[in-house]
């Protein structure tokens, strides 16, 4: 893994005028990006291929020896075309390069081996030779499908910041996993409603405090004043430390108890930060009141459990 580290340092090192020749190719081009590579070259380019439509760049993998059985209907005039290759020679992408000129497709080539003829019939050259591989022999491709790897993050990363690509954009292309629900959907789609929260006034009892828990068993209960304010909360593990340190807690009120003005949250907020907010601390917390407004009126509860599981079709 060092050895890794260091091999992606010094491409790192490398980068200059063809590194932004790339990109800025890639970022003025509005037709599709074609990623094309043979063996473990042919996986790396198909992983980038995901990554950049990821961020807003439509991109397909062709494998390089099927491109010529009839693959290449793939293409659009003009499509730019990254190719990958250790050896810089990999047959079945040298013979596409001449075919790749009658679709006018501008090719970026990330080989290991400059003097070689992929590198000579590209349009723009990345550099990722490597001192040798990182496995015992130095046959495998380690290192080299490494820096691969990373020349071709660095290229979708910088495309993306140089097209302006958003967060919105972002949670666009990825709406179905967690990414998506972090920027997508809001405390208010997900919380737990006024009407199953147990919600108890600061003088309530203690023994009623905890029957009020029990009928909703959402891990809290909300302390507010007649208003509807947020006074503070109760959640079970302040009861179980209560029950330990203060036996006499259920003749106790609420208000005598409970932790006051709590971290709470607006629905109108999104579950990435409700995330941030409950795990982002020293100790972390399970639930968040939800108050709206200048007068923080207690309209819900978000539990993390909430947060994270998938919203029911």
């Amino acid at each position: 893994m060092e050895h890794e580290v260091r091999a992606v340092a010094a491409a790192a090192e490398r980068l200059g005028s063809e590194f932004v020749k790339a990109v800025e190719l890639i970022r003025d081009n509005q037709s599709k990006l074609v990623l094309c590579g043979m063996g473990k070259s042919g996986h790396i380019a198909r992983k980038l291929a995901a990554t950049f439509s990821s961020c807003g760049v439509p991109a397909v993998f062709l494998h390089a020896g099927e491109a010529t059985h009839g693959d290449l209907g793939v293409y659009q005039a003009g499509d730019p075309t990254i190719v990958f290759s250790k050896s810089g020679s990999t047959a079945e992408v040298v013979r596409l390069m001449p075919v790749l000129r009658r679709f006018n497709s501008p090719v970026i080539a990330i080989v290991g081996q400059l003097n070689s003829e992929i590198a000579d019939a590209a349009d723009v050259v990345l550099d990722a030779r490597v001192e040798r591989e990182a496995d015992p022999l130095g046959l495998m491709p380690t290192a080299s499908s490494t820096v691969m790897l990373a020349l071709g993050d660095a290229l979708a990363s910088a495309v993306a910041q140089g097209r302006g690509f958003t967060r919105e954009e972002f949670a666009i292309f990825h709406p179905g996993g967690q990414l998506g629900r972090n920027l997508l959907i809001s405390v208010g789609e997900v919380m737990q409603p006024l009407n199953r929260v147990a919600v108890v006034e600061p003088k309530t009892e203690m023994r009623e405090v905890v029957i009020a828990m029990t009928h909703s068993p959402y891990g809290a209960a909300c302390v507010v004043e007649a208003d509807g304010r947020l006074r503070g909360i109760l959640t079970d593990g302040d009861i179980r430390r209560l029950l330990v340190s203060r036996p006499e807690v259920l003749t106790l009120s609420a208000g005598e108890c409970m932790t006051a003005h709590p971290i709470s949250i607006s629905p109108k907020s999104l579950i990435g930060e409700a995330i941030r907010t409950m795990e982002e601390r020293p100790s972390q917390i399970s639930v968040l009141p939800v108050v709206d407004g200048a007068e923080q009126r207690l309209v819900g509860l978000l539990r993390i459990h909430d947060a994270y599981q998938p919203q029911n079709p």
